[in-house]
């Protein structure tokens, strides 16, 4: 569980707290429950076959043949970018 638990927060320390100023115990709450939910809905994991935690059950989406149809949603004032595609 040890290699584990450093992996996330390495991860975690890589994407969020390396970019950005954490000025309380509030605040650093905030920006831990923000990565949380992209860790868990939106981060692809390898050994998940490119999946995230969330999804694991879930369907295959289908997949969009035109690549100039994405979205992007910014998290952690735009630290940690999310795209999908549009259908």
């Amino acid at each position: 569980m040890n290699a584990i638990a450093e992996r996330w927060v390495g991860s975690w320390r890589r994407a969020a707290t390396d970019r950005v100023l954490i000025i309380g115990e509030r605040h650093l709450q905030l920006v831990v429950d923000e990565y949380v939910g992209h860790y868990k809905g939106h981060r692809p994991h390898r050994s998940l076959g490119q999946r995230c935690p969330d999804d694991v059950g879930a369907p295959e989406p289908p997949t969009v043949n035109d690549p100039s149809r994405v979205s992007r949603r910014d998290r952690l004032g735009a630290v940690i970018h999310e795209y999908a595609q549009v259908a």
